[in-house]
């Protein structure tokens, strides 16, 4: 099933505008020209067919398909050829506009659909004949920025050709084609907030066999440029003529007359010193190689690192063994032990006075003597604060009054002396209570 399909007539104003359209239905061959607009739309409804059905009977078939092309034996396409699908339930295009270098060699690009429920693939191949022309290129070249647009969009058969019924309109031609079609994103514009229905933008180029109308040329006014400076958008009197369907940045209008463009010949440069000279084709090493033993390598490789290991262990060990301080405070603990056992031994069989917390307590409230916790036998390294003072030298004897009568009972009290002195006013308070 072959078939180029060209944009049709709509009205008298543009029966003479020329653009190739063709749609995928099989293994085909197309034949574009130079220097036009190609499009190429992959329908998945085509598509549908290569996948098996749903498996129940009644089910909407509404797979989702995505596909990948490529130049025959390459991983992507030429750098003429586009493509482009915005979700796997939308429709793919390749688009371009193919160059007089490509005219006379057949383009096979392999295209290969992908069902993303059953993960089936179909793969077909699109053969494009490229033709020359000698109207083409058109000397008069025209591009113009949509802001209201996207390039999937501006592709359609109907919008397009919308565009160029409209261009007609304003220039008045004899010819009129579409050139190029070009995303803004690929211009380096950024990718707009998904708001307010914003679009991406889309670039344009059309070509015709008479010099620009004035309308046209209006945007080249110092007045209009000087709006454009300040980020205003110029007056432009045809400007109502695209209005109603398409929103032009007429700041960004380019008009090219390639009769006055002057060619630009670039000279190879002789290759410096850091750039290799041409060989010719790769010429790869036979298949019988001498063989090499590698192991010498391998001993070297594995020795060198082992004797550093080993000697990094050796002074490991050494530093970590040989060189312990830890032995040192060891033995230094040991002996601070057993001095504060000699002290403590020592301490059993010295006489000393003892403190005043360890005469007897008196009750607040009956003025009799408390009995000691402890006895008189414990050591003295381990005696509580509070101990009788029997048969202890330099004791007072202090009268008691009990509270049935006004008879008195004799408690004995150590007498403290330091430095001689008698301790009275431990012996006032003691009263006192």
């Amino acid at each position: 099933m072959e078939r180029s399909m060209g944009l049709k007539p709509r009205t008298a104003l543009n029966r003479d505008v020329v653009t190739i359209l063709s749609r995928s239905h099989a293994d085909r061959n197309v034949y574009p020209s130079a220097g036009v607009l190609f499009v190429h739309v992959l329908e998945r409804e085509y598509f549908k067919g290569e996948f098996p059905p749903y498996p129940k009977s009644g089910d909407a078939s509404n797979d989702p398909i995505t596909f990948n092309t490529n130049l025959m034996g390459y991983p992507d396409r030429p750098g003429w050829l586009r493509y482009i699908q915005r979700t796997p339930h939308s429709d793919g295009v390749l688009y371009g506009s193919p160059t007089a270098e490509h005219v006379g060699n057949p383009t096979v690009i392999e295209i290969t659909a992908y069902n993303r429920r059953t993960f089936e693939t179909a793969r077909h191949n699109l053969v494009i004949n490229i033709m020359a022309t000698e109207e083409f290129p058109l000397p008069y070249q025209a591009e113009f920025y949509i802001k209201n647009m996207n390039v999937e969009e501006m592709l359609a058969s109907e919008v397009l050709g919308d565009f160029l019924g409209a261009v007609k309109n304003v220039w008045q031609p004899e010819r009129l084609n579409a050139i190029n079609i070009t995303s803004a994103l690929d211009r380096g514009g950024r990718v707009p907030l998904p708001i307010n229905n914003l679009k991406e933008g889309v670039y344009v180029m059309v070509g015709a066999d008479v010099p620009f109308s004035s309308c046209l040329r209006e945007v080249e006014s110092p007045h209009n440029q000087l709006r454009c400076s300040q980020e205003m958008e110029p007056a432009i009197s045809c400007d109502k003529k695209f209005r109603a369907q398409f929103h032009i940045d007429w700041c960004k209008i380019s008009l090219v007359d390639i009769n006055k463009v002057v060619p630009v010949y670039v000279t190879r440069q002789d290759p410096g010193t850091g750039i290799l000279p041409e060989f010719g084709e790769y010429d790869p090493p036979s298949v019988s190689l001498k063989s090499r033993d590698y192991f010498s390598d391998f001993l070297v490789t594995l020795a060198v690192p082992s004797a550093v290991a080993v000697v990094l262990l050796f002074i490991l060990g050494y530093s970590m063994c040989c060189r312990r301080e830890g032995v040192i405070q060891l033995v230094h603990h040991s002996s601070i032990q057993k001095s504060t056992k000699e002290l403590r031994s020592m301490s059993k069989n010295r006489e000393i006075s003892w403190p005043l917390s360890t005469l007897p307590v008196f009750h607040p409230v009956s003025g009799e003597v408390i009995p000691p916790l402890h006895p008189d036998s414990y050591e003295t390294t381990s005696m509580p604060l509070m101990q009788t003072q029997t048969n202890l030298q330099n004791q007072i004897t202090i009268p008691q009054q009990r509270p049935s009568g006004e008879h008195y009972v004799m408690s004995t009290f150590r007498r403290l002396e330091v430095n001689g002195i008698p301790e009275e006013r431990k012996v006032a308070e003691a009263l006192n209570l």
